[in-house]
């Protein structure tokens, strides 16, 4: 719960209190409650944040996706740009440095944290920057929007979280759509959090498909 510097914090079990400048109190409403803005709740929890998370959350905040587990479609829209110029307005605060460093290694349209995860791997490793939802067309129809992607080489990465598997309904579409991608010539890695908690064999695997289109 924010105050400002004025206020005193609140000191109710189980809420931490932090307290602003008043001209760092931007506040919106989502259903009648007045909320900070994205920005500042993102720099106000800066202090402790981990390079992944911070780009996790920057990510997060510059996703349209409507789709992204957790997001309110009422929320303000903001750009890299906005961000930027927030960091100028604020200049110092704990976590400063990390934010700053996220913010360059953001992307918009992710439509999860776990895309966001996994390009950040890819990219530690050595690997080529790949493309965030690349649209495949066959045609003009639109086959697949892939998480990430190397177009020029037909790579698709998917990561498939649990509500792939426990949905029948979306098993069977994602079966369809990676029959429907392999027709066109792309090679389709599917991913899960054992592929990430493997990073080696998953960068192996990405390596190997790389590797093949150059062969």
């Amino acid at each position: 719960m924010f105050v400002p510097t004025s206020g005193s914090r609140p000191r109710t079990a189980g809420v931490t209190g932090r307290r602003l400048a008043p001209e760092r109190l931007t506040l919106h409403r989502i259903d009648d409650v007045p909320v900070l803005d994205p920005v500042a709740t993102l720099f106000s929890c800066a202090k402790g944040l981990t390079k992944l998370e911070a780009v996790t959350l920057i990510d997060s905040i510059l996703t349209t996706a409507t789709n992204y587990p957790g997001l309110r479609l009422s929320r303000p829209h903001v750009t890299i740009d906005d961000i930027a110029e927030r960091l100028n307005v604020w200049n110092r605060f704990p976590g400063c440095g990390t934010i700053r460093e996220a913010l360059a290694l953001a992307s918009y349209d992710v439509e999860s944290p776990k895309e966001t995860e996994t390009r950040l791997l890819m990219r530690t490793c050595g690997l080529p920057e790949p493309v965030v939802q690349y649209r495949v067309l066959n045609g003009l129809m639109l086959v697949a929007r892939t998480d990430l992607a190397y177009p020029e080489l037909k790579i698709a990465i998917e990561y498939e979280g649990d509500g792939h598997r426990t949905s029948a309904e979306q098993w069977r579409r994602d079966i369809r759509r990676q029959r429907e991608l392999e027709a066109l010539g792309w090679i389709v890695i599917r991913l899960t959090q054992d592929d990430l908690n493997d990073a080696d064999a998953l960068i192996r695997r990405i390596r190997g498909a790389i590797a093949s289109r150059s062969a």
